[in-house]
């Protein structure tokens, strides 16, 4: 069964999206913010991870740079889930890895889940 990890402060959204991917029938595994979600990387091993940027603590772009410098860790597909949608923080998210940058206002959660489809592909 694919596992995705949703790193998520926001706990409204993160049970909406658990709660989708469930019904898709993916295994998930939650996170509220980054240092929590870069444990539950080492020990889950999920084949994706749905990343808040905006998180207190631990921030997504430095979840996203550590888990990229980490051999453990960098080959797991990170798909950015935020509301910062300027260029340059899109550009910097893809350009420290992350395979796509979904800006939240812009996404319906069905649409968030045919992305992972896509990118899981």
């Amino acid at each position: 069964m694919t596992k995705i990890l949703v790193v998520e402060d926001d706990k409204f959204l993160r049970e909406m999206i658990v709660r989708k991917l469930d019904k898709e029938g993916y295994e998930t595994v939650q996170a509220v913010e980054g240092k929590e979600g870069l444990k539950k990387m080492r020990e889950e091993k999920p084949d994706l991870v749905l990343l808040d940027l905006i998180m207190p603590g631990v921030g997504g772009f430095e979840v996203l740079e550590k888990s990229k410098e980490d051999d453990e860790l960098k080959e797991i597909p990170i798909v950015i889930l935020s509301n910062l949608g300027q260029k340059s923080e899109v550009e910097r998210g893809l350009d420290l890895g992350a395979e796509d940058f979904l800006i939240k206002a812009h996404f319906t959660p069905k649409e968030i889940i045919t992305k992972i489809k896509e990118t899981l592909d």
